[in-house]
């Protein structure tokens, strides 16, 4: 079973107990050391971080009350989402202060539940057939080595990340993140396998912020 942990306002959090996300994020286990021994426990989770831009909330936001933070202040506050979380993060997304305005337009055309929910058991479906017999049962299980196979991406899919890569704007952690959520959006879309559009909207929701 995968748990849902959310934390609003994620930067009020001490940096020492977002870090220990991290463990969990990356292996799926938690494991404790003592003097007596190690054990490891399951812990299979999907984690949302809520953040403002700033302690106050209103750092470059329009048609608010003036920000007070100082930028020193503003980068304490977001410092404490290390890097080595964030680059465990797969996707971030930027969400602008609600109105009435934007909540009018959110309700036009806006798909239901049901079909939201027919949607994604579609996608799971098609992974669970494409990964039968690997022991994993979706995208997010998958290794690396299987990410980064030839002929498993279309032909030239992951140029835009090989590049990200060699710059040293995204890490070998961050280039199989954004081959995982390729390969989803491109079973939601109902194609067989990742294309170059699927990899750069990966990765665009990885560079949201």
């Amino acid at each position: 079973m995968t748990l849902l942990v959310f934390l609003d306002e994620a930067p009020e959090f001490p940096r020492a107990v977002l870090d220990a996300l991290r463990q969990p994020l990356e292996s799926g286990r938690i494991t404790v050391h003592r003097s007596a021994g190690t054990v490891a426990f399951p812990a299979h989770c999907q984690v949302v971080l809520a953040a403002n831009p700033c302690p106050c909330g209103n750092a470059g936001v329009a048609h608010a009350q003036a920000c007070e933070c100082t930028p020193s202040t503003v980068r304490r506050y977001l410092a404490r989402l290390s890097g080595p979380l964030l680059d465990r993060i797969d996707i971030r997304v930027p969400i602008p202060r609600v109105t009435n305005a934007a909540v009018r337009r959110a309700d036009e055309g806006a798909p239901s539940t049901a079909a939201g929910r027919a949607l994604v058991a579609e996608a799971r479906d098609r992974m669970a057939a494409r990964l039968a017999g690997t022991g994993w049962d979706t995208n997010a299980e998958v290794s690396g080595r299987w990410l980064r196979e030839d002929g498993r991406a279309e032909p030239g899919a992951t140029v835009d990340l090989d590049g990200a890569l060699d710059r040293g704007t995204l890490t070998m952690r961050g280039w199989d993140r954004v081959m995982r959520l390729a390969w989803t959006l491109a079973d939601l879309a109902r194609a067989e396998r990742p294309g170059v559009e699927h990899v750069r909207e990966a990765l665009a929701l990885r560079s949201a912020l």
